[in-house]
């Protein structure tokens, strides 16, 4: 029989670190008895069309051979009666199902899998934070609480997987977990769905109410405050006097969305900006970006920016956690300082006035990508998982 494997996360949604578990999963059910444990993400706000998508995405998982176990008690907020219910389940399912492995994804699912985990003797924990709250999230007494948590924690974890060397470099400047515990494997990307696509570039245009001729500055991801759309709005600003014909999009949905149309309004270029809310199409709405932008405050790796490059799009992103691994400074785009709009209005302005700049920066970009790929994370998982389980000596086997 093939090693049991247990991932566990506490929303699966349309976010990056949801759709890296999940895809996950899927690559390792042909190799391992693979159980999904998540939450029902109601703290998510999810659109009709975005439940439809996850719904679609789980039927995906169950027909490749993955056990799917929904957890209702599991949710991202603090609620000790829920965490206490959400154990006691997580403790229940491993002592019945004797998973060799639990790996555990996001920070709350992180606490709940790896201590159930623990109490429940699985012989290999690991974690993938899939980025981290130790700074930008929370004030400084509320952040040292966390750090002081997540040390705690992994004293009882196997191995933390890192998804860049900044985010690894961040947990040893933090003292959070010792360097010989720390793998660093990067979120894999499927990267033929953002590079082979061909799109009627004018008429996608026309259908968000953009011009043929627009020049295109956009951003993907959710709009609060973590994420820095209030700087790029205020970057833009600065320069449409000078390129009138540049519009900004955001894709993406969240709790600054009122107060950035808000902003848009008091800076009279509301007819500027464009808000397309969540989509499943952002690999046919990243062709007709011209200059991909991620302003944010912290970043684990930033998903997203692989797939503008794979898109290839050159990229403006603040220099945060592990988003200098993928940016190389002028090469296939710039970094900026977190929170700095005359920064981040100097280089998308760089890149609004040359057009041959943004043309090369995309293909330094493109083959960057390539390090990014979904195979070669299942790889470096796979790899992983292989070493302790030898330690442990398990032995592979092959679904049949």
């Amino acid at each position: 029989m093939p090693p049991k494997v247990m991932h566990i996360i506490t929303r699966l949604d349309m976010g990056g670190s949801a759709q890296n578990t999940l895809l996950t999963c899927l690559k390792q059910a042909h190799k391992y008895d693979v159980t999904l444990v998540y939450g029902l993400s109601l703290e998510s706000r999810m659109t009709p069309l975005e439940k439809k998508k996850i719904q679609s995405h789980v039927k995906a998982a169950r027909r490749k051979g993955v056990n799917i176990a929904p957890l209702a008690a599991l949710i991202r907020r603090i609620d000790p009666i829920k965490d206490f219910q959400a154990l006691v389940s997580l403790c229940k399912l491993m002592r019945q199902e004797k998973p060799a492995i639990v790996h555990t994804h996001t920070s709350k699912a992180g606490i709940l899998g790896r201590l159930a985990a623990k109490i429940s003797a699985v012989p290999l924990i690991i974690h993938t934070p899939h980025g981290h709250v130790f700074y930008g999230h929370f004030n400084r007494l509320t952040a040292e609480l966390f750090r002081a948590v997540e040390r705690c924690f992994g004293r009882i974890t196997d191995e933390i997987v890192a998804l860049t060397e900044g985010e690894k470099k961040d947990y040893l400047d933090l003292s959070v977990y010792p360097a010989e515990r720390i793998t660093v494997i990067h979120s894999g990307v499927d990267l033929r769905r953002f590079s082979d696509v061909r799109i009627d570039a004018a008429g996608v245009k026309e259908k968000i109410g953009l011009n043929p001729d627009s020049i295109v500055v956009g951003t993907v991801g959710w709009l609060l405050p973590i994420k820095g759309p209030l700087v790029l709005l205020r970057a833009m600003a600065a320069l449409w006097q000078k390129t009138p014909k540049a519009r900004l999009v955001y894709v993406g949905k969240g709790a600054l969305e009122r107060q950035l149309k808000s902003e848009a309004v008091r800076l009279k270029v509301a007819d500027r900006v464009h808000f397309l809310g969540w989509r499943d199409d952002v690999h046919e709405i990243m062709q007709i970006i011209d200059i991909f932008v991620l302003p944010s405050r912290n970043e684990g790796m930033g998903r997203v920016l692989v797939e503008a490059m794979a898109a290839g799009k050159p990229v403006v992103a603040s220099r945060v956690g592990g988003v200098p691994d993928l940016v190389k400074h002028g090469e296939n785009g710039f970094l900026t300082s977190p929170g700095d709009v005359a920064d981040l209005s100097y280089y998308i302005g760089r890149l609004l006035a040359d057009e041959d700049l943004r043309t090369g920066m995309g293909l330094s970009g493109k083959t960057i990508s390539r390090d990014y790929s979904l195979e070669k994370m299942v790889e470096k998982i796979d790899a992983l998982y292989l070493t302790f389980l030898q330690k442990k000596g398990c032995m592979i086997e092959k679904r049949p």
